[in-house]
């Protein structure tokens, strides 16, 4: 595996990424942390993922020179979660290829992470995800050395609110 800084020509295998773990959630019948409809079909989504490209650092692991995950790394965190109160490196999108699952790709790109926050001088690497689904999403970052810190919920149009986690893990 290597891992290399991307940038808006990975803008199509970000969302075939985001695509396929849509579609492994929904064949497992956990649709209430991305839903059901693809990732490429919904315009705000499309338009997040693309300034995620061109905005903030985007790191991309490749197996056997194909796309096998993204990591989308920030100086500040989403405006749904609360600020740090003090320099973070914030992982506003992880995802990785579902036919690779198991294979440390996730976790290489986390550690990739926190090489890139030491490099920056900075103490405190964050993250959010889903913790509803009976909160296997939090565990699993969990396991990658991350711990709990703020619970929070983003209101959604029509629905219940979506259940969030802030973790974070000292570097």
């Amino acid at each position: 595996m290597q891992i290399r800084t991307g940038g808006p020509g990975d803008l199509s295998a970000t969302l075939a990424l985001l695509d396929g773990a849509v579609a492994w959630l929904t064949a497992r019948g956990r649709t209430g942390q991305w839903g059901t409809e693809p990732w490429s079909s919904r315009p705000a989504a499309v338009d997040r993922t693309r300034r995620y490209t061109e905005e903030y650092l985007l790191r991309v692991a490749e197996v056997g020179g194909e796309v096998a995950g993204v990591c989308v790394l920030a100086e500040e965190p989403p405006q749904f979660t609360p600020p740090a109160g003090e320099p973070e490196l914030y992982i506003r999108l992880l995802v990785t290829d579902r036919a690779r699952s198991g294979s440390g790709i996730g976790a290489a790109l986390v550690d990739d992470a926190v090489a890139e926050a030491r490099r920056r001088g900075v103490g405190l690497l964050r993250v959010d995800c889903y913790a509803g689904g009976n909160g296997r999403l939090v565990r699993q970052y969990e396991a990658l050395g991350f711990t709990r810190a703020e619970p929070f919920t983003v209101p959604r149009a029509g629905g219940d609110p979506w259940p969030g986690q802030v973790l974070q893990r000292r570097v």
